[in-house]
């Protein structure tokens, strides 16, 4: 059975961003559809989800994340999930893995279907190891060439710069940059690149094929 994951980027920007919606991710396969993040301006379009899964419970946006979800049928969370259709069980398997980003719990997510894995870890101080060998990740670049480092030293940031070396060392095939902030901007302003992979845009798709097992 040929399926296809269609990743579709609803927001690329840092926290208060003037120019980016915030970050988000609306995922779909055959008829299944799941929201990550976002928040004004990055909602996914009206029609049935089957999860909104964040990567942070407690960010600053929740309160707008929770009355959009539930006007949808769902309420927001962190934790796996499981998508399948009705011929094929667990087609697009969803797992919430640990990220170091601040003092309270924050997660990225590991998204494996017939045998492609996806990533979303939008935001990061130290690269998630489990991103390794990822043929599509969506990551952190709020920072350009310097982390940046929270007050009182409970984590922060990475950089664009460290988010590209650690990618390629961990052979992670494709790397989309979508977490955006006002340092990174400036630098893309400049006319900077980063030192492998892209930069993410709004309302851009990202699609894998594969071919699902029948059940």
């Amino acid at each position: 059975m040929n399926l296809r994951l269609r990743l579709t980027l609803l927001g690329v920007g840092a926290m208060n961003s003037l120019r980016f919606a915030p970050a988000g991710l609306l995922l779909r396969c055959a008829r299944q559809r799941v929201a990550f993040d976002g928040g004004p301006g990055a909602e996914p379009p009206p029609g049935r989800l089957a999860g909104w899964l964040v990567t942070d419970e407690q960010a600053e946006l929740r309160s707008a994340l929770r009355r959009s979800a539930s006007a949808r049928g769902v309420r927001i969370r962190a934790g796996d999930l499981d998508l399948g259709t009705v011929r094929v069980r667990r087609t697009v398997r969803v797992r919430c893995l640990p990220v170091e980003h601040t003092s309270h719990p924050a997660y990225g997510y590991r998204i494996e279907a017939g045998g492609h894995v996806v990533v979303w870890a939008p935001e990061f101080w130290e690269f998630p190891e489990w991103a390794a060998g990822a043929d599509l990740m969506f990551a952190e670049a709020a920072a350009w060439n310097r982390p940046i480092r929270f007050r009182g030293g409970v984590g922060g940031h990475a950089s664009v710069h460290d988010v590209a070396d650690r990618a390629v060392r961990l052979g992670v095939r494709r790397l989309v940059l979508a977490h955006i902030g006002r340092p990174t901007l400036r630098a893309i302003d400049a006319g900077a690149r980063p030192p492998f992979g892209e930069w993410g845009v709004e309302g851009r798709t990202y699609s894998l094929g594969f071919t699902a097992p029948d059940s």
